[in-house]
């Protein structure tokens, strides 16, 4: 039987198919790890949200979170413009490491998945230059707090049911389901004499659900740092004189507000106010 004889393909349709091959390689390999850095972003984003959880279930209590939230109407916003008094204050900073006392890392923030890059490097509270780190000015204002709420669900696409309730600028404040109105919310914290103004950036110590505190004037809930209930950035702590343990006072502030101070420049109208020495 006679064969038939060997035909192969041409080169330069091998060549074109090898091409057509690689881009489309290519194209798979840099959708496959898309979307695996945005399914990795996503599960950091829900484990920043509920750093709580992981609080509790490291001390073997679980947290208990009711279907209905009732607000009275002569509780609502009861601390929200008034001094909030002998509440005790631990330091934390942007770039900070996990560790026992620090179950989730401040590489992020409750609200920002890259919070370091955003800050501009590690806001070291040992090597300072005045009110900065020693090797970079930060790109944000490094006057800043964590209080132990969040109002953006841990879903991360929707708002907790009782941030409209609680939070008295929500309204006005309100953009979309996905941002939060308490972030830069600014406040003034006080220790001694001094005064300082701040920026709301995180959330913490400790819990992220603690509304009635946050909100409502009730005590912070209890932990382990001596029911601490506001973290303060290094600007803040070396402007006042506090140490990690000790008590100052807070109040919500609108951004008119804000006094003169080193905090001045992340004002909006910075121009109007006195610049600072």
């Amino acid at each position: 039987m006679r064969s038939l004889p060997f035909s192969p393909i041409p080169n330069k349709y091998v060549h074109a198919m090898s091409k057509s091959t690689s881009y489309y390689t290519i194209i798979v390999i840099l959708a496959t790890l898309t979307l695996t850095n945005l399914v990795k972003s996503q599960t950091f984003w829900l484990m920043v949200h509920d750093e709580v959880e992981v609080v509790s279930i490291e001390a073997n209590n679980e947290l208990k979170i009711p279907k209905a939230i009732i607000v009275k109407d002569n509780d609502s916003h009861a601390g929200a413009s008034h001094w909030r008094d002998n509440i005790t204050a631990t330091i934390f900073w942007v770039g900070e490491d996990a560790c026992k006392a620090n179950p989730v890392h401040n590489h992020a923030s409750s609200w920002d998945v890259k919070w370091m890059q955003s800050y501009g490097g590690v806001d070291c509270p040992v090597k300072r230059k005045g009110l900065h780190p020693v090797h970079f000015k930060p790109k944000m204002n490094p006057f800043y707090i964590a209080l132990p709420y969040n109002d953006i669900a841990s879903d991360g696409v929707s708002h907790k049911e009782e941030a409209p309730k609680v939070i008295s600028w929500y309204h006005d404040e309100y953009k979309s389901k996905y941002k939060s109105v308490c972030k830069g919310k600014w406040l003034a914290i006080k220790h001694g004499d001094k005064i300082c103004y701040a920026q709301w950036e995180d959330c913490g110590p400790f819990y992220t659900n603690d509304y009635e505190y946050v909100f409502l004037g009730k005590q912070p809930k209890k932990n382990r740092n001596s029911n601490a209930g506001i973290d303060l950035s290094p600007a803040v702590r070396d402007f006042l004189g506090v140490k990690s343990g000790e008590q100052v006072s807070w109040k919500f502030v609108d951004e008119l507000d804000v006094t003169s101070g080193p905090w001045t420049k992340w004002l909006p109208y910075q121009g109007i106010l006195t610049k600072y020495p």
